[in-house]
Parts: C-alpha cells; structure tokens; sequence
C-alpha cells in the first residue's frame, strides 16, 4: 500500500512539474514573440488557414496584398469544405502568370466544428482536428501561421505553438479578424487574442476594446 501511494504521488508530481514547465515556456514564447522576426534571412514558410465562404475570399485576398517573400504558402482547409480548394488554385494560378511560379500546397484536416453543432459533440470533433494538426504543423514546420477566423485555425495555432513550447521551432501566429466582425470578435478571435503574436482588426471600435490588438484600417 505504501509503495502504491509513493508511485502515485511521484506520478502527481512529475506531473504538476511538467505543467508548470509548459505553462512557463508557453508564456515566455507569448511574451517575447514579437521578438521573432522570420524572413530575414531568406523567405518565408506559411501556414494559411481557409475556411469556407468569406473566410477563403478573405483570406485569399489578404495573400494579394503579400509579397512573393512569403513562400511556400501551405493551404489548410477543412475536409468537408467543398469551395475553398477552387478559390486557392484560381488564386495560384493567377499569381504564376503574374509573378514567379507558385510554390503552394493544400491539405485537409477534420473541421473543428460545423455550423449548428452541438457544443458537446463539437469536443470530440475539436479533438479529432487538432490530431491531425499536431502532425502535420510538425511536418510541414511552418514560420508563421496566418488565418483570419474559421474554426479550423485553432487546432493549428495550437500545433504552431506546441513546436514553440518543445524548443523545436518558433513559429509566428498572426490572426487578422473577419471584416465582418464589427463590435465583437468571433469565438476563435477571442480565443487566439491571448495566445496570438500579432492580433489585426479592420474596425477602430474594436481596437478600442481589446488594446493588444493592432488597427490598421480596412484589410482585405
């Protein structure tokens, strides 16, 4: 019995050490991101997330406004999104008879959550997605994650950060907010707020509610 109890508490231990372990590393790498600076050695590897409807058109046109600097781009995408894949490919392929060839790739995880589910399911779908992130953020290895609000983009900014915490890669979370997104932010907006490097919001009223974030005017 004793000899049950001193594994236990060895085990509750070593737990409670590598928790306060993560939660330090994950505040420093918060708190000194901006610090980071990718690119200034050559280009940059990013991670965009599309969503389906205006997110994509969005998003699509926010990579418009970017240099060729920001290159590979990977696509993520959900995998019951039936429209994204089409806007990304027109989107490339009209950016290789402009500039360079197009280095870009797409790939499918499960959605975190679809529109009107239940929150409780929306745990086990939530989980799902973020398992099959973790993979291939840790692939794919990205510098920054760029998404501007579906759903999808949680998981993957967790993934993103996850490298951080292990000391294997730093990798920049920028969110930019959906114009549509007037006096509130969405739900993954207010979650990615704490935990992103480079918060965006394309409304002054929003700015003066939530001071980290960064008004720039009109966006996309």
């Amino acid at each position: 019995m004793a000899l049950v109890c001193t594994v236990v508490s060895g085990v509750l231990v070593t737990g409670v050490v590598l928790i306060t372990v993560f939660i330090l590393r994950l505040f420093g790498i918060l708190r000194h991101g901006c610090e980071y600076k990718p690119g200034q050695k050559g280009s940059v590897s990013v991670l965009v997330v599309a969503g389906s409807g205006g997110h994509t058109t969005e998003i699509v046109r926010l990579m418009g406004s970017l240099s060729q600097s920001y290159n590979p781009r990977h696509y993520v995408i959900a995998d019951t999104d039936k429209m994204s894949e089409e806007k990304i490919r027109t989107f490339e392929a009209e950016q290789e008879k402009s500039v360079s060839p197009s280095q870009f790739t797409i790939h499918r995880i499960p959605r975190s959550r679809e529109v009107r589910q239940s929150w409780s399911s929306s745990v086990l779908s939530s989980l799902s997605a973020l398992m099959s992130s973790v993979p291939l953020v840790f692939r794919l290895q990205p510098d920054m994650v760029l998404c501007n609000g579906p759903g999808t983009c949680i998981p993957l900014c967790f993934a993103g950060l996850l490298l951080g915490v292990l000391g294997l890669k730093r990798v920049l979370i920028v969110y930019v907010e959906s114009i549509c997104r007037v006096e509130t932010l969405s739900l993954s907006g207010k979650i990615l707020y704490y935990f992103s490097d480079y918060f965006f919001v394309q409304w002054a009223q929003l700015k003066d509610k939530y001071p980290k974030a960064v008004y720039l005017g009109r966006l996309v």
